[in-house]
Order: C-alpha cells, then structure tokens, then sequence
C-alpha cells in the first residue's frame, strides 16, 4: 500500500508538472500571435499569474496530504517538506524579483525559475534598450545569483 500510494503521488507531481508546461506554452504562443493587441497582453500577466497561483495551490494540497496521511512513511514525510520548502522559497524569489523589475519602471512582469533558468517576461511599448535589459540582469543576478547564460528576458508590448 505505501509504494502505491507514493507512485500515485508522484505521477500526480509529474501530471501537474506537464499541465503546466503545457499553459505555459499555450499562453506564450497565444501572447506571441497577438503582440499588438495591448488587451491581450495585459490580460497574459493576469492569465498567467492566476494559472501559476491555481498550480502551486494544487501541488502545496498535495504536499500538505502528503504530509497528514497517516499511512505516509517517514521518508515521504520529509521528502514532502522539503519541496514545500523548496516551493515556497521559489515563490518568494519570484515575487521580490518581479517586484524589483516593476520598481525600475517596468510596468508589468512576470519571471519563472526553473532549476538554474531564469525568464522574465517583460511589458515593454517597445523593444528593450540595452541599459534596460541591463537593469533587469542586474536584478535578477543579484537575488538569485543566476549566470548570465541562464538569463532570458522576453519583451512583450
């Protein structure tokens, strides 16, 4: 019962991973076809936001059942504190970074990490000076002590 229970955990981990992998290519597509429609865009960080927002709240559930079932070994237990940890953490370091790119006059933005990459999707009327892009690798290099090679900043009117 208990290895059951840990690979329906895991598989629902993975299927939660992949459906956001996949919003996250639906919205980025969708924003790419529409780069003039200013509605559209603001309503990607909306999108966006509110899609990332629903997916960690399912998987902090999950950890959370995780760590109250009774029939959880201790090594689940702990392996489940750690990624709610660990995604917490994440998210703290997004929401500074995202909030330190708009204090620099930047009017929207949203910035993902994954493993050592970091993207940061920019609202910018028009394309990126290079002092601007400068600013934001400045940020996101200073919080999260990222290498420039894994640095990719997206702008989008």
């Amino acid at each position: 019962m208990k290895k059951r229970t840990k690979i329906i955990i895991i598989t629902a981990m993975v299927l939660l991973l992949g459906v956001t992998c996949f919003l996250n290519v639906m919205l980025n597509n969708s924003v790419s076809r529409n780069n003039d429609n200013t509605t559209t865009t603001s309503s990607y960080f909306q999108t966006y936001r509110s899609d990332r927002e629903s997916t960690r709240d399912q998987e902090m559930l999950y950890y959370d059942a995780i760590i109250a079932s009774e029939s959880s070994s201790a090594e689940a237990i702990a392996s489940a504190e750690e990624a709610k940890l660990s995604l917490i953490e994440l998210m703290e370091q997004e929401l500074v970074v995202e909030g330190l790119i708009k204090a620099k006059g930047f009017e929207d933005c949203v910035v993902t990490i994954s493993g050592s990459n970091v993207n940061a999707v920019v609202k910018s009327a028009a394309e990126l000076t290079s002092t601007e892009v400068a600013q934001i690798v400045d940020i996101i290099q200073t919080q999260l002590s990222t290498s420039l090679e894994n640095i990719k900043i997206i702008p989008v009117e």
